[in-house]
């Protein structure tokens, strides 16, 4: 596994050289930083998950199972759906204790680490009582949904002393890195203003409204949900924590926007003339995990997307300021055409512009493109090539970091509580600003006061 951990550093090392630029001191600017340790390297980690559908047992599944069994064993697994759990162990190919009862998994199995993959609004449970057994905790993204669950996780890790590691992926990507090292050397200048727009297609976009994400009480909305990534970009990015959010939204398209529903496709009478139909029988992982075991709990994965029920936005617009005076422009659209991101950072010397196409790009590349504009100088191009793993790169490079001892952050991509709340505070004062029509202050909802230097989480 030693060759595993020497591939990532070179690939670190290799994206950075294709656009020409160094590493940044890995140990700057950590003062007072959050601190995740790293586990035992003599000593295989004893993992538990809780949550068995389609993240759960892929990415924090049969992925860890199958990259990194020289240092991590599952040694339990939880969800409420009997059958979902019995199908998710299968396709893991794991064999271990299953549980419907989460304290009784935590009391027999005995975990070193927990990996929360539940419904969004569940999180904070599982991640409080994980710290308070003392268990390191990895949560998806968002950490959490409200302002009240965002805060009994901030007081239980001033309570326990422990952290919660957020797995926020999108840190990863190597194109993304790179724009994180170009705002470090200073290649525009001084920052003063991000224009972000991203655009979820007619495929993934409306999957979000099929499934539980399409209820704010379960999801906290998508500005929550998916903007947390976004934000958390943004923080990241801007190393600074935002001040206040100033939004609008709406939902146009799909719920009771559609002219007929049903309650899931396949006992959908209208499949012959619905843009959005979605035949799940042909996906096999899904109809193993959802459709063969809809008995236990009623949940169908290919859910109207225009149920009566949706009552999260499907096109959001924010005004960000940052602690450190830099403004953002963010809008997130449901029912694009397409899938990806445009985004520019504007400086005092220049400008940093990507547009990024996730799904139908327009060209048959295998790079990512970034282009630097300096005042009164010509543009530069830099391609950063695509790799194989998921979310643009940034998956494996991610468990690397949490599961190989040792791997360095020179990038500063550890995530903490701090981070996790951050970013979905932003959502949460966006959904809170809608109803009110006024700005909210991220310093009103929880004990976390905004500074104008990002704290980083430290790996030690």
């Amino acid at each position: 596994m030693e060759k595993q951990h020497m591939s990532r550093r070179h690939f670190l090392a290799a994206s950075g050289a294709i656009a020409g630029t160094s590493l940044i001191n890995p140990l700057d600017g950590l003062k007072a930083a959050p601190v995740i340790h790293q586990p035992n390297p003599l000593k295989k980690k004893r993992v538990a998950l809780i949550g068995t559908g389609s993240r759960g047992v892929g990415m924090w599944g049969r992925d860890l199972v199958k990259g990194y069994p020289d240092y991590l064993e599952f040694v339990g697994l939880c969800d409420h759906n009997a059958g979902r759990l019995a199908t998710g162990k299968r396709l893991m190919g794991v064999d271990c204790p299953t549980y419907t009862d989460f304290e009784q998994m935590m009391r027999e199995a005995k975990p070193d680490m927990l990996i929360v993959c539940t419904v969004d609004a569940t999180h904070h449970s599982f991640i409080v009582r994980a710290m308070e057994l003392g268990v390191e905790v990895i949560t998806e993204k968002p950490m959490s949904v409200d302002e009240t669950k965002i805060q009994a996780i901030l007081d239980a890790e001033k309570r326990t002393g422990k952290n919660c590691r957020v797995t926020f992926n999108y840190r990863y990507s190597p194109h993304r890195v790179k724009m994180w090292e170009l705002l470090r050397e200073g290649a525009i200048g001084e920052l003063t203003s991000v224009d972000f727009h991203w655009y979820l297609d007619t495929s993934h976009g409306a999957d979000y409204f099929r499934r539980w994400h399409r209820l704010v009480e379960q999801s906290g909305s998508l500005w929550v949900h998916k903007a947390t990534h976004h934000f958390d970009l943004l923080n990241w990015w801007i190393e600074s924590d935002p001040e206040s959010v100033y939004a609008l939204g709406a939902l146009d398209w799909y719920g009771k926007n559609g002219s007929f529903r049903s309650t899931n496709c396949r006992s959908c009478p209208h499949t012959q003339k619905c843009d959005f139909y979605f035949d799940i029988m042909k996906n096999d992982y899904y109809k193993q995990l959802y459709v063969d075991n809809e008995q236990y709990d009623g949940y169908h994965r290919d859910g109207c997307v225009f149920r009566e029920d949706v009552n999260i936005y499907d096109k959001m617009a924010a005004t960000i300021k940052y602690m450190n005076g830099v403004q953002v422009s963010y809008s997130l659209t449901a029912y694009s055409p397409y899938e990806g991101y445009r985004i520019a950072f504007n400086g005092t010397k220049g400008r940093i512009d990507a547009w990024i196409e996730e799904s139908r790009p327009q060209n048959d590349v295998n790079y990512d493109q970034i282009v630097l504009f300096r005042n009164f100088s010509r543009r530069e191009y830099i391609q950063i090539p695509f790799s194989s793993s998921g979310h643009g790169g940034g998956d494996k490079l991610l468990q690397d970091q949490i599961f190989i001892p040792g791997t360095a952050d020179p990038y500063k991509q550890c995530a903490g509580v701090r981070d996790g709340a951050l970013s979905c505070l932003v959502g949460i004062a966006a959904r809170k600003s809608i109803a009110s029509g006024q700005p909210v202050k991220i310093g009103s909802l929880t004990t976390i006061d905004p500074q104008v230097e990002k704290q980083y989480t430290r790996i030690v």
